[in-house]
């Protein structure tokens, strides 16, 4: 997540880590699929608490803050919880203290009933370093000004996501999608105000955020946009509303978690704007029981891997003029197993595919996995085309293990596309041999609807001065060649020496007295 610079960066970056660092501590017996529940709902019960102390001076609500009873207030909670740090309260009553203010926020907001943790029945919580943690997040200071509450603890928040996503490995990648990414698919799609934004597959909410981020920075209002989500897993279900409350973003999740596939919360729905990263090649999805659902337009998804039944799945959900990003594991690009190929065909030839990334390796701590995103159309302004971008290239490495897209490699690609739909503000779309290049059905179909960038953008032009890369091959093969002759002529002359050497010793062998 990109931090403010200079000294307020600089002040940022050290509450994360020292937040971090906090957190960390809590772990004893708890993995980090445990203890960052009690992480964020300390941090969200910071929020609430600050957000309702931003009212007007007339006593009313600040945009986005939640009725805080009393005895869910920080300073209360604080001094229940933690009475300082090392105080000596017993894991029983700080949990129990924690527990009775998430009980009375749900009870003043029925928005947020059942979406905040509880401890109670977590155990293995160091009631010390649970105090040491509370007494940290109450030194989180805000400045009185509307809107600092959200500002701040919602980049807390995000940050402590990302952090334990990759701490817990393969299963973070269940509740977080890189940011970079996140915004890469934002960037691209471009949502407006009165849009409606849905995420089949929602995770923690960082979709949302981030599509929040851009009608904000554009000049609209987090309540500019319409907000529909489902996730199955209860635990990140939870993430998701309080990470989306903190934001001030109003979110129908439906009331419960649910199976995208087998329970859809929103039959009717028809998005403007639809943002996806489901699991990748999951193989468990139930297939086998939806064989005649009318979602399979195209074909039927095989059972042993869900990548073509979400983008049928989320196909079915857009508007007439819609547009999608789905980001999936690169053998959808390719596949031909159990039908895949047919279903691409048919989405190719539907006119429905609007452009293919191939994104660059390790941007998903998660996974080792290469991935791509699929930019979908209901409505495509460049009909019977397909844009390609080879991204592979692209990227800055943050540590040995990760990657991620710069602000410049997101804004490239999203100029490519816009340039490529038209809707560009400068100059018209050209191909970029080596980064991206617009081709026909017909191209299409000559590689079998084989979807993979690097058949279709070509090689990179050399650098001003530099030798045509054909010109190259030309040149190279030729001086093979001679190396060739020349190495054919040296091993003659080589095995002529010898056999002359072979013919004067047997020759000096007669002259030898017997």
């Amino acid at each position: 997540m990109a931090r403010p610079t200079g000294a307020a960066g600089q002040e940022r970056a050290d509450l994360d880590d020292t937040l971090w660092k906090a957190a960390d501590k809590l772990r004893g017996s708890m993995d980090a699929a445990e203890y960052k529940h009690v992480v964020l709902g300390l941090v969200f019960l910071k929020y609430v608490s600050d957000a309702f102390a931003e009212r007007r001076p007339d006593g009313g609500r600040a945009p986005g803050a939640f009725l805080v009873p009393p005895e869910a207030r920080w300073e209360v909670l604080a001094d229940r919880a933690g009475g300082g740090a090392g105080g000596g309260v017993g894991e029983r009553a700080a949990g129990a203290a924690i527990d009775a203010a998430m009980d009375a926020i749900e009870r003043a907001n029925p928005e947020l009933r059942d979406a905040l943790p509880k401890l109670a029945h977590r155990g293995g919580v160091d009631p010390r370093r649970l105090a040491e943690l509370v007494d940290l997040i109450g030194r989180i200071r805000l400045e009185r000004r509307p809107g600092t509450a959200r500002d701040v603890l919602g980049q807390v928040y995000e940050y402590c996501l990302g952090r334990f996503a990759a701490a817990e490995g393969r299963r973070g990648g269940e509740f977080y999608t890189p940011q970079s990414v996140v915004r890469l698919l934002v960037e691209v799609l471009e949502p407006a105000p009165g849009s409606r934004v849905y995420d089949p597959c929602c995770g923690s909410g960082g979709m949302f955020v981030q599509a929040e981020r851009f009608v904000e920075s554009h000049g609209g209002r987090p309540s500019d946009i319409s907000v529909y989500g489902q996730e199955l897993n209860q635990n990140t279900w939870r993430l998701a509303r309080m990470n989306l409350a903190i934001h001030g973003i109003g979110a129908d999740l439906g009331p419960r978690p649910a199976d995208t596939f087998h329970d859809d919360l929103h039959p009717g729905l028809r998005a403007d704007v639809i943002l996806a990263n489901p699991p990748f090649n999951m193989s468990d999805w139930g297939g086998e029981r939806l064989t005649a659902d009318p979602r399979w337009a195209h074909g039927v998804p095989p059972a042993g891997n869900a990548n073509f039944a979400w983008l049928q799945h989320i196909v079915s959900k857009l508007s007439a003029r819609g547009a999608a990003g789905v980001v999936l594991a690169n053998g959808s690009m390719s596949s031909k197993q159990s039908g895949e190929g047919a279903i691409r065909r048919a989405l190719v030839e539907a006119d429905l595919v609007a452009c293919v990334v191939a994104l660059p390796p390790q941007l998903f701590r998660t996974t080792q996995i290469p991935a791509c995103v699929w930019f979908l159309a209901g409505g495509k302004s460049r009909r019977g085309e397909v844009l390609f971008v080879d991204a592979r290239a692209m990227g800055t490495l943050v540590d040995r293990t990760a990657r991620v897209l710069t602000g410049d490699d997101i804004a490239a690609i999203a100029t490519a596309y816009r340039r490529w739909r038209g809707t560009g503000r400068s100059s018209p779309y050209e191909d970029q041999p080596g980064f991206c290049r617009s081709a026909s059905l017909e191209e299409i179909r000559g590689y079998d609807h084989i979807l993979t960038p690097g058949r279709y953008v070509g090689a990179a032009e050399p650098e001003d001065g530099g030798e045509p890369v054909a010109d190259a091959i030309a040149r190279l093969g030729r001086e093979l060649d001679g190396h060739f002759a020349e190495s054919a002529r040296l091993a003659a002359a080589v095995r002529d020496q010898l056999a002359r050497l072979a013919a004067a010793r047997e020759a000096a062998a007669d002259r030898r007295p017997r």
